[in-house]
């Protein structure tokens, strides 16, 4: 049997601290998809479509890595239907591991066959999330070294967008 986990999330952008859980949890599992999701309690700068992208194109020399995005129902149903035996979550903080822990006890009520596996990044990473990377991009400053140069690209061209917006 081939061990396949999921590693969900909303990845807007894709940061090099996701690249690291990602590569982390190819250490354990044979199989990873990357599952994108659209989060309406979320601000997204980039659309689904475009998260997908650039998605795939950070991870386009993992072999064992794919990417798809859920665009409504429950992640334990998606991990049912593709046959995943575990979710993963990058967990930064304390404050990560709270909501982390009650989402993982919901799941495993609704699929019993997953275990959702914490894996923590690179003591460089710990400090970055997609909203402070979205921010400090928007308003200019550099932020080449948190994220592939894909996104970053992507991002510039967000950021140039905006600002040939007039209010």
């Amino acid at each position: 049997m081939k061990h396949k986990a999921i590693y969900p999330g909303t990845f807007d952008p894709f940061t090099n601290g996701h690249l690291d859980v990602l590569e982390r949890a190819l250490n354990i599992f044979e199989e990873v998809i990357v599952v994108i999701a659209e989060n309406c309690h979320k601000q997204a700068l980039f659309t689904v479509e475009e998260r997908e992208i650039m998605t795939k194109e950070v991870t386009s020399g993992y072999p064992a890595v794919s990417v798809k995005v859920l665009h409504k129902g429950l992640l334990a149903d998606y991990a049912r239907q593709v046959g995943a035996r575990a979710i993963v979550r990058g967990v930064r903080q304390v404050k990560d591991f709270e909501y982390e822990f009650q989402m993982s006890l919901l799941n495993r009520q609704l699929y019993p066959d997953v275990t959702t596996v914490f894996l923590m990044p690179n003591v460089k990473y710990t400090y970055v999330a997609s909203s402070i990377i979205k921010e400090v991009a928007m308003l200019g400053g550099d932020v080449s070294k948190f994220v592939h140069p894909s996104v970053l690209d992507m991002m510039h061209k967000k950021r140039d967008e905006y600002n040939h917006i007039t209010l």
